[in-house]
């Protein structure tokens, strides 16, 4: 009878002390559960400082890539605009330089075109006789009568040296009058560059080479009248292009002087 009590408060107890464990396990639980959540929360919160920075991090990149295209693009722009600076600044200065010297220019231009026309007719009076009335008047005529300023005189001049060259380079034939011993008749010329001028009457029975050291005209012998013949033919195309043989109207030394 006395052991019953005993054992109901040992009972008691027994559940007092479980129901105290329970309730410190609950407490322990309850506190794991919040350090838990709270961890979360904060790893959470880090992970959205991470994307935060990343996201800042991407648009700070984009921007200093499009920084860097445009000191690129300015540079190249830059470079051009410093040649195209460079080239006008040269351009400005070729133009001052040549307003400066356009007064002396413009007065020297009526000294150069005479010395031209000089030089010119005086090459011509030294020249073979052939044309000499057509290429003199081209030279001496009167522009100004015309209403040419001296910068068309000049290139009108030049045009008259261009013709001169090319008297050079040519073979050319033509009918003209031909005055000799007090008598004037009808002949064939044949002009061979500038190293041979001929004549040969109509009928083919006599021709001439002009001699430039005698200043006058030597007949021909019957076999070179052939051959002046052939180069009248050859001028005019009535013959393929061939070897003439011909006493030259100028010797080796004036061949040297013979350009205008």
């Amino acid at each position: 009878m006395l052991n019953r009590p005993f054992f109901a408060l040992r009972g008691w107890w027994l559940a007092g002390v479980l129901a105290s464990g329970t309730l410190l396990a609950s407490e322990q639980a309850v506190a794991q559960a919040a350090e838990s959540v709270e961890a979360q929360q904060t790893q959470a919160a880090l992970q959205a400082q991470i994307d935060a920075a990343d996201e800042q991090t991407r648009e700070q990149l984009q921007e200093l890539r499009r920084l860097e295209r445009e000191t690129r693009q300015l540079d190249a722009e830059n470079a051009s605009l410093t040649g195209r600076l460079a080239e006008e600044a040269e351009r400005q200065q070729r133009l001052a330089t040549a307003l400066n010297t356009l007064e002396e220019t413009r007065a020297a231009l009526p000294v150069i075109e005479q010395n031209m026309s000089v030089q010119l007719s005086q090459w011509i009076e030294r020249d073979l006789p052939f044309l000499r009335e057509e290429r003199l008047a081209r030279v001496e005529r009167q522009p100004e009568e015309q209403g040419e300023n001296t910068i068309e005189r000049i290139n009108g001049l030049l045009e008259a040296w261009r013709v001169e060259l090319d008297y050079g380079r040519e073979m050319d034939s033509w009918r003209g009058r031909l005055s000799q011993d007090g008598r004037e008749r009808e002949v064939d010329f044949l002009r061979v560059g500038r190293i041979g001028f001929y004549y040969l009457t109509p009928d083919g029975r006599e021709g001439g080479v002009w001699n430039a050291e005698s200043g006058g005209w030597q007949p021909l012998d019957d076999e070179y009248l052939r051959e002046v013949r052939n180069g009248l033919r050859m001028a005019k195309d009535q013959r393929a292009p061939d070897l003439l043989t011909l006493p030259l109207s100028i010797s080796a030394n004036d061949q040297q002087g013979e350009q205008p």
